[in-house]
């Protein structure tokens, strides 16, 4: 579903609250409902607590900062309103939902600060060394992670990348656009098919995240299996430092040493501000099918998604449900009455009535080639079981491909916990990590009234491995905060003994930081404390985002 960007940003209160508001509101049908209802047990319906200015604290930030501020980009790009400030103060995370919704303000900054230029950044950041004020940049604030929810207690302020956010051009000749940070993907989209090309990339996120952002955060999008990671896309990127001007990469390849550009991917604002971005696009491709498919197990599923990425014969899209997430999409948003017991007797008739679906699609530039693909793997496919089950379904699902958050606001509205983690591991260690994982989330969630439910997908694979994607959704109530934050320790806990890693595409924030060292090791830490230390001598860039990575 793309949902115009007037529904993103309705009035200040709501948009602290919500993901935005589409033209068609995202309902719970009746089905979904019952299926709620039997799983996890009938909700109270969520309040939301009203914010005042008055319950904003006021701003510290010191007369002669707001003075050198104000002269650096312009007294009406320092923001101290509070609910500009509220607004920039935390992500898009389960936990930060509820806070907003309970007016929590505990995290706000003392200033919004504006730039429009990579100068404007650089005399922003030389402000707040002199003044030793922490800085968070922050894009369209969708990271789940603590990414951008700046910590309580010293004064700080925020880098909104909203003004930096212009089309700087597009090298046809070698398929390469450069962008500024604070561009979102829609806009990137229009600007590039107007052009004949496409960047491909397609996260849940979409609607709001910035360019700027998917760099920081080593985003994955819907897409990948097709047009690769973002770290796949970037050429090149310029970040303003507390210590000046750093450029990274330049080339499509070079042997010059270690790769300078991937030190910069990831970093999360805690090196610096990523000021513009070179990213490789490809032409827009001018034949599209997407499809649906059912596998008789989600071990059979996983098996064919493997030998289809080890045979480089993928499609642009390749979503696997296991069985819990299956279910939950056929109760939910499936075929009902007649046209259910209809679909019922052909998945039993093709030999999968207890199968897993499987989502394809395919994107090239031409029919020729996409039916050659398609024929390709569909070989491939039917030798694990694999059955289609029409065009249908896979229009159905790339239509609603963005809605996740607008259900997500509905499903908070009737009371209920929801929240999602991710992971990746080798082919070889998949299933175990599935079920560790999985476990985890029940066991810790579970008990004393609850019985979650837990949804996990496959949506981008690797020749050596895949990701996995996993949903929860409980019952809500006043200590859920507390719960989830427990089970996500535990949750988190098990991913890296179970060969996992503690983030696919979601980046470390302040959630994730606890198990950085278990993944990355002493001597890693070692090296990123050491860049940190070259780029952020005063340690200001997004404290708590790797926090162990000290000055």
């Amino acid at each position: 579903m793309t949902v115009d960007s007037d529904a993103l940003t309705p009035d200040p209160l709501d948009r602290l609250t919500r993901w935005g508001r589409p033209a068609a509101p995202v309902t719970l049908s009746g089905p979904a409902q019952r299926f709620l209802g039997a799983q996890v047990g009938l909700a109270t319906s969520g309040s939301v607590v009203p914010v005042t200015p008055l319950s904003v604290p006021p701003s510290r930030l010191p007369a002669a900062a707001s003075t050198a501020l104000a002269a650096a980009v312009g007294q009406a790009q320092v923001l101290v309103d509070p609910m500009t400030r509220l607004l920039h103060s935390r992500g898009m995370s389960y936990v930060d939902m509820m806070q907003r919704r309970a007016a929590d303000t505990g995290c706000v900054p003392d200033a919004v600060v504006q730039p429009a230029t990579h100068d404007e950044v650089l005399r922003v950041l030389r402000i707040c060394v002199e003044q030793q004020i922490d800085v968070v940049p922050f894009g369209g604030g969708t990271s789940v992670v603590g990414g951008v929810t700046r910590p309580a207690g010293p004064v700080g302020i925020v880098i909104s990348l909203e003004r930096l956010s212009d089309f700087v051009g597009l090298d046809e000749v070698s398929g390469l656009v450069r962008v500024q940070p604070g561009m979102t993907g829609p806009v990137l989209e229009r600007l590039l098919d107007a052009r004949g090309f496409t960047l491909g990339h397609l996260p849940q996120s979409w609607e709001r995240a910035t360019i700027g952002g998917y760099a920081a955060t080593h985003s994955a999008g819907q897409a990948s299996s097709g047009y690769g990671r973002i770290d796949d896309m970037i050429e090149a990127v310029t970040l303003a430092t507390p210590v000046g001007t750093w450029s990274a990469g330049r080339v499509p390849a070079s042997a010059a040493g270690p790769s300078l550009l991937q030190l910069a991917l990831g970093s999360e604002g805690a090196f610096g501000v990523i000021t513009e971005v070179t990213m490789r696009v490809r032409r827009t491709p001018k034949a599209r099918f997407y499809e649906g498919a059912m596998a008789p197990s989600f071990a059979a599923g996983v098996a064919a998604c493997r030998e289809l990425a080890q045979l480089n014969l993928t499609g642009a899209v390749m979503r696997l449900s296991d069985v819990d997430e299956t279910l939950a999409t056929l109760a939910m948003s499936g075929p009902s009455g007649v046209k259910r017991k209809i679909f019922d007797r052909y998945l039993a008739f093709r030999g999968v009535p207890a199968g897993v679906l499987l989502i394809l699609g395919w994107e090239e530039h031409s029919t020729t080639l996409l039916d050659a693909h398609r024929d390709a793997a569909w070989t491939v496919l039917k030798k694990f079981g694999v059955v289609s089950i029409g065009k249908g379904v896979g229009a159905s699902w790339e239509h609603g491909r963005f809605s996740g958050p607008f259900l997500r606001d509905t499903l908070l509205d009737s009371g209920y916990l929801v929240e999602t983690f991710e992971t990746a591991g080798a082919w070889v260690d998949l299933p175990n990590l599935h079920q560790v994982a999985r476990g985890a989330a029940l066991s810790s969630l579970g008990g004393n009234g609850h019985t979650p439910y837990v949804m996990t997908h496959i949506s981008h694979v690797y020749e050596t491995g895949a990701s996995l994607y996993f949903t929860v959704i409980d019952r809500g109530g006043p200590e859920s905060i507390a719960r989830w934050t427990s089970a996500k320790k535990s949750i988190s806990a098990s991913l890296q003994p179970a060969g996992g890693t503690i983030t696919h595409h979601h980046g470390i924030g302040r959630d994730h930081e606890p198990w950085l060292a278990a993944e990355i090791g002493a001597r890693g830490i070692g090296l990123l404390t050491a860049i940190k230390a070259e780029l952020d001598p005063t340690g200001i860039m997004n404290p708590g985002v790797f926090t162990r990575v000290a000055t």
